[in-house]
């Protein structure tokens, strides 16, 4: 493992989350105008909601083998490369007049974003001792936040002086825009490409088995893991019911249902500022297992909610602890899991990730049209509750190891 201590101001670490900024910003730009673009061709909700399955099944074409190739790369110019690949793909969708091409070019889009995000992971935390990880990901927990918001009201007003290709085109300078602040940062691994003997089915087959030897020796790192990941799972599937049961159940109008979806962004952005202040006070086991609980308590509150005020109180909980849950977990994972095999252990448990989204999207989705969308919400609701319950229990019992850092040479191959 290489690390570079040398840089002790927060010089870097600011570039960095500029970077994710401005492309967090144009992620919100790209997903409002996109919808707005297949709606128009098609005129189908059906046609937009498919944008949202590419998401996870991008991420099953490429995270089982994307690991191999992020613990071997100079990182910081290889997410580079994924932000001019998915600028220049960008660019294509306004010239595109079928809507199936549209979803093959947002289909490799998508696969970029699915590598962007282990590789990131690793780059944060060799460029991180691990003293500013958690202030960091807290800041960066604001700084998504504030694309969440900023992002929508540019689209808005990019609408309002041109057409949604002309949000499309301003997104990709977005990834331009990154990538060339990226540029600016330092370089951890410099070497070429290495893979003895080339990338082969054996090579993956090999890497799996390093995963699943870490697995077996820290079980109680990977719980945690899974159990997080199993939170976020059922935090996806009962927001693809967002709408309908905003819609349908609390019979809120447009404008209500966008206050609504602000006030979310709004909550995690004042649950980071929180964190930053307090990062120093608040441990990792907290963050995870207290934060967790209160997603979960959000969703309850908002699943038996009966009128819009009842539903912004649900969401001001779940997404101001869901700001303190997904600090302590960056910490957590950054702080256990050892950065020679980051890459490799995150894209495998994304790739588990992906399929539980998929079936819990599709499971929850069919039970809201067979039974309600009410009831649908709030059995979800309480799965995630019992999730977090043991979660809990788990950050709380496994405090003392999740103190002591993962992060050995030579313990994992």
């Amino acid at each position: 493992m290489e690390f570079r201590r040398n840089d002790h101001s927060w010089k870097n670490p600011t570039l960095l989350l500029s970077a994710i900024g401005l492309s967090t910003i144009g992620d919100w730009i790209y997903l409002i105008a996109l919808n707005l673009i297949v709606l128009d061709m098609t005129g189908s909700p059906l046609a937009v909601a498919a944008l949202y399955i590419l998401k996870p099944v991008s991420t099953l074409f490429t995270n089982f083998w994307a690991g191999s190739i992020i613990d071997r790369l100079n990182l910081r110019n290889f997410m580079v490369v994924l932000d001019v690949f998915r600028a220049a793909l960008i660019l294509i969708v306004p010239s595109l007049s079928s809507i199936w091409l549209i979803y093959l070019v947002v289909f490799f889009i998508n696969m970029g974003s699915s590598v962007f995000e282990p590789a990131s992971m690793t780059y944060i935390t060799k460029l991180l001792p691990p003293a500013r990880r958690q202030r960091f990901n807290a800041l960066r927990g604001l700084v998504d936040s504030g694309g969440f918001l900023l992002g929508p009201a540019v689209a808005g007003i990019l609408f309002m002086i041109g057409t949604p290709y002309t949000a499309i085109y301003v997104n990709a300078f977005t990834f331009l825009g990154s990538g060339l602040i990226m540029m600016c940062l330092p370089q951890f691994n410099k070497s070429a490409y290495k893979i003895d003997g080339g990338f082969s089915i054996g090579l993956l087959k090999k890497d799996w088995q390093v995963v699943l030897q870490f697995t077996r020796v820290h079980t109680h790192i990977i719980t945690i893991y899974f159990l997080f990941s199993l939170m976020m799972v059922m935090a996806t599937a009962l927001d693809s019911l967002e709408a309908a049961f905003s819609k349908e159940v609390l019979k809120l109008s447009d404008t209500e249902y966008g206050f609504l979806v602000s006030i979310a962004g709004a909550g995690i952005a004042v649950g980071s500022i929180f964190n930053a202040l307090y990062s120093k006070k608040l441990p990792v086991t907290f963050l995870i297992g207290v934060g967790s609980l209160f997603v979960s308590a959000g969703y309850i509150i908002y699943a038996f909610s009966s009128n819009f005020t009842i539903a912004a109180l649900g969401f001001s909980v779940l997404s101001f602890s869901l700001a303190f849950a997904n600090t302590g977990f960056y910490t957590f994972y950054q702080d256990n899991i050892p950065v020679d095999v980051m890459g490799r252990v995150g894209s495998f448990f994304s790739f588990i990730e992906a399929i539980f989204i998929i079936a819990a999207t599709i499971i929850i989705g069919i039970a809201a049209q067979v039974f309600t969308i009410k009831g649908s919400v709030i059995v979800g609701s309480f799965f995630m509750l019992l999730i977090t319950v043991v979660l809990g229990a788990m950050s709380y019992l496994h405090n003392e190891k999740i103190h002591n850092p993962a992060h050995k040479e030579g313990v994992i191959p």
